[in-house]
């Protein structure tokens, strides 16, 4: 692949507005399983996570343990302005390959696919190693794939059985019910334990 997906990339994605993925809130799969989680005192990491909709989601929730994790400056920025409140010690501006943590839950929205897929066996194998024991990996990754060069980057539920198998237990990969309309039989709900 020849595009450079680095900080420069996505800083500029966000400086020119270029943020198609964004559809301005959590997504419904997203908040309709937080809305399901008992624990707030759960130590949640969201990566990649651009402007944190579900991060202000969760927040809001009474979950006060969230980490925001992106390595575009701009959108923490931004997020940071539109959530004084939110505690800046849980902004990370960093590589997600990099970063050292361990946490209970792990939210995936639209970071996967965003990646190269050569980084794909990479980032299954990251976050276990950012999982407590038992700990869960949640979110959405998309059953498609696209006929332009990414990102995003999509694939298939067989696909990503071979990234994830070796390191977690499949609880759930089923196509979403509740995704939103653009996105409806083309997105995958996951739930995997770290084993």
């Amino acid at each position: 692949m020849n595009l450079s997906l680095d900080r420069d990339y996505w800083s500029a994605r966000y400086k020119h507005n270029q943020t198609g993925w964004d559809i301005g809130e959590a997504s419904t799969p997203i908040k309709q399983f937080l809305d399901q989680v008992k624990d707030k005192s759960l130590k949640i990491l969201i990566p990649g996570a651009g402007n944190a909709h579900e991060a202000a989601y969760a927040y809001n929730l009474g979950f006060k343990n969230v980490f925001i994790l992106d390595f575009a400056t701009l959108p923490l920025d931004n997020f940071k302005r539109s959530y004084p409140s939110f505690p800046s010690d849980q902004l990370c501006c960093e590589d997600f390959f990099e970063h050292e943590g361990s946490y209970d839950l792990i939210l995936e929205q639209t970071f996967f696919c965003a990646l190269d897929p050569s980084l794909r066996s990479k980032y299954a194998k990251k976050m276990s190693s950012l999982l407590e024991n038992d700990g869960v990996l949640a979110g959405v990754l998309f059953n498609r794939n696209f006929t332009h060069e990414g990102p995003p980057f999509g694939g298939s539920k067989e696909e990503y059985l071979r990234y994830f198998e070796p390191y977690f237990d499949i609880d759930i990969m089923e196509t979403c019910y509740n995704s939103i309309p653009p996105r409806q039989d083309s997105e995958l709900f996951i739930r995997m334990l770290r084993v």
